[in-house]
């Protein structure tokens, strides 16, 4: 029987590498809580510190997939009203209004 790979949100990975930051519990301890190994906590608050001062920078380099969504719903729309305007431009001429 074929295991699938579980994933994991980064509100987890995150509460996870606060927990091993402060250090209350060991990465035994932390990896049977929340049913991990500890190398991957490890690996995560090593991410996690890695990318700390990212949080702290005016700009945030990470786009959401709600905002990746809503840029290609907007070029998809650009395009369409692009190939409208092409088509009158094309019509005008033909009628010889333009």
């Amino acid at each position: 029987m074929k295991k699938t790979r579980r994933k994991f949100e980064a509100s987890f990975k995150a509460q996870v590498a606060l927990e091993a930051l402060k250090e209350r519990e060991t990465l035994s301890q932390l990896a049977q809580k929340y049913e991990l190994h500890p190398n991957q906590i490890s690996a995560w608050k090593q991410e996690f510190l890695e990318n700390a001062d990212s949080v702290f920078s005016g700009k945030s380099t990470f786009t959401t997939e709600k905002e990746a969504a809503d840029t290609q719903e907007l070029y998809a729309k650009i395009g369409q009203l692009e190939m409208e305007r092409d088509f009158l431009k094309k019509s005008l001429r033909k009628l010889g209004i333009l």
